[in-house]
């Protein structure tokens, strides 16, 4: 897998500071994810376009992508607004790589691996004790958070699994974040317009949502679509939980929220987990290999 686990978690670092940022503003969700994909969609489908040497390739596929990237960050900024930084974000990340995982197997007859499961299930459950260990109340705005958060999740995967398949169908990654992005940043110019600009004028609303779009959001693809050049999806899925971890830490060092001991203990079970994932499988010898290694490296070029 070369560099691409690397790259891929430089990508969740970066998208786990999005929550912080984001609380740090006056400004709501919806002008929030709207300006954070105005500002990254562009800068991501501009950098496509000057650097390709033939136009992307514009699928049915790719747009129905671009809508659900509009959409989840609708549905994620939604979820940290009624829920916290820590348990919208480890919901709605948390629960991505199962989605990747069967959404890829569903669809693309790509069935994960033992090790991803094991790994992926362990991950899932380091999530949960952050959850459990941040004191959630089961109150009517946690619910309807998780109930974003997951949906998030699943809109999520799907944009995950579609762009991994056009990637390794040949279509340059740049080009596919371009068009994702850069068409749901024309889906959520609108949205942004009817929510008002005026936070914006603001000098920390202004660097905030810079920082979103072109930090969390562009430069973060960037890294997470060449991290997809050789990245199985569903494990790339699992290494973005690295995201949570940075946002829950960040919640707890900058916007003084509290981490039980049993969070803790998920974010050492999320890291043990990702380790495993990150770490390449050894290939299975051919059955040539296994009886009779000599004969099988002298046939070799």
């Amino acid at each position: 897998m070369k560099n691409g686990p690397f790259a891929v978690v430089g990508a969740s670092v970066l998208w786990g500071t999005a929550g912080t940022a984001g609380l740090l503003v006056s400004a709501d969700s919806i002008a929030l994810a709207a300006a954070r994909l105005v500002i990254g969609g562009a800068a991501l489908a501009l950098f496509a376009w000057t650097g390709a040497r033939r136009g992307p390739l514009i699928t049915p596929g790719l747009l129905l992508a671009a809508v659900a990237v509009a959409a989840y960050q609708l549905c994620f900024f939604a979820a940290v607004a009624r829920t916290g930084v820590a348990i919208g974000t480890v919901v709605a990340i948390g629960s991505g790589p199962v989605f990747t995982g069967l959404l890829s197997w569903l669809l693309h007859g790509e069935r994960p691996s033992r090790r991803w499961a094991a790994a992926t299930a362990a991950a899932v459950g380091g999530c949960a004790a952050l959850i459990v260990g941040g004191g959630a109340q089961a109150g009517g705005q946690v619910v309807s958070g998780v109930a974003f958060a997951l949906l998030g999740g699943l809109l999520y995967a799907f944009y995950a699994v579609t762009a991994a398949r056009a990637i390794s169908a040949g279509t340059p990654s740049n080009a596919v974040m371009g068009v994702l992005f850069g068409g749901a940043a024309v889906i959520m110019l609108p949205f942004l317009l009817w929510r008002g600009t005026e936070w914006l004028a603001e000098p920390r609303g202004l660097l905030a949502a810079l920082y979103l779009g072109l930090g969390a959001t562009a430069l973060s693809y960037f890294l997470y679509g060449r991290g997809l050049r050789t990245t199985p999806v569903a494990t790339a899925a699992t290494l973005a939980l690295t995201e949570p971890a940075v946002a829950a830490l960040l919640g707890l060092l900058v916007l003084d929220e509290r981490l039980a001991p049993v969070s803790v203990a998920g974010l050492v079970l999320l890291a043990i987990s990702l380790v495993a994932v990150a770490v390449p499988e050894r290939r299975e010898r051919s059955v040539s290999e296994r009886v009779c290694p000599e004969e099988a490296l002298e046939s070799q070029p």
